[in-house]
């Protein structure tokens, strides 16, 4: 695999086509060792083409382990999976054998679960991945990485021309906002906007310091949402056409890598949240596990903290189920 990414990276670096043998000097392999990767990489959907100059990067790199990480600007190896229970469930096993800085994705998850082991749905079409790695942070501060994959998802979801927002603690939506007040979706299911996307963060480590961290993102991609559960999207149905999976996976990875990559990108975490947020300013009700709080939610801070106005003084929630309520009248 890695003499195919090489030669992808050595392709991709050249206008035009690049001879078999200046690829195998570039290389430091055989030529055979060239061959043997082309044709490696056309067995996963790579369209490597072949001319008399040489061979030709491929226009359109497939969803696949090798399609995802072409090009990919993030420090993570990517392992893909046609089918599998769960990516996290993988993640989780790549730590035990001591594996670090690597993105599970899968086309299909036959045994995904949301938050409080809740059903998701996670058919052919989606982007589902989890990435396993080993920040050097204290336990306290593991939240944010939650927060930073909300903000990568919604990022990776407005480039690709669907204007999607977070709600509290970890949902992606798209609507229900204050021009949608009368959004039906979200009259429904409280969420505040129609589900695009949920996170799923796992960890093990220390009283003061994370050991290994696994963030799984759902990402209801390119699937009918008569098929999803009541009240979701996906990212076709909003743009009115299917998205490139390869590229929205790349950019989500880039991005969360780019907010994770130190403490000190984490300080920035919290800032972009709040830009991309749909819970700030509005009235709320969070069932948490010291009862129901309702009042006007005002701001998230560290750890991830959603801070609420109630009629009896400011609240910190930690964790907890969020709805959008509609303002007084």
């Amino acid at each position: 695999m890695n003499t195919r990414r090489a030669l992808l990276d050595a392709l991709a670096a050249d206008d035009g086509p690049v001879s078999g043998p200046a690829l195998a000097e570039s290389l430091g392999v055989s030529r055979a060792a060239v061959w043997n990767a082309v044709e490696g990489l056309r067995e996963e959907g790579f369209a490597v083409e072949s001319t008399p100059a040489g061979y030709v990067a491929p226009d359109d790199p497939g969803y696949s382990g090798a399609g995802i990480a072409f090009g990919l600007d993030a420090p993570y190896s990517v392992e893909y999976r046609d089918r599998i229970a769960s990516t996290n469930e993988r993640a989780r096993e790549l730590a035990g054998a001591g594996a670090t800085d690597v993105a599970v994705v899968a086309d299909q998850q036959t045994g995904s679960r949301g938050r409080l082991d809740r059903e998701w749905v996670a058919p052919s079409g989606g982007v589902w991945l989890s990435t396993l790695t080993r920040p050097d942070v204290p336990t306290a501060r593991a939240p944010l990485f939650t927060l930073a994959a909300a903000v990568a998802t919604t990022d990776a979801a407005r480039e690709a021309g669907v204007d999607a927002q977070i709600k509290w603690p970890n949902d992606v939506l798209v609507g229900g906002g204050a021009s949608e007040e009368g959004d039906d979706d979200a009259d429904a299911t409280g969420r505040g906007g129609r589900k695009l996307a949920g996170i799923l963060t796992e960890m093990e480590g220390e009283a003061d310091r994370v050991g290994w961290l696994v963030v799984g993102v759902g990402v209801n991609a390119n699937l009918d949402p008569e098929t999803l559960p009541a009240g979701a999207t996906s990212l076709s149905a909003e743009r009115g056409e299917p998205v490139d999976r390869r590229r929205f996976a790349a950019t989500l990875l880039e991005r969360f890598a780019e907010l994770t990559e130190s403490p000190e990108a984490l300080d920035r975490v919290l800032p972009a949240w709040r830009e991309r947020a749909s819970t700030l300013g509005r009235r709320v009700r969070v069932e948490a596990a010291d009862g129901v709080i309702e009042g006007t939610a005002v701001d998230v801070v560290e750890p991830g903290a959603l801070v609420v106005d109630t009629d009896a003084g400011r609240r910190r929630v930690h964790a907890g189920d969020c709805e959008h309520l509609r303002d007084a009248a």
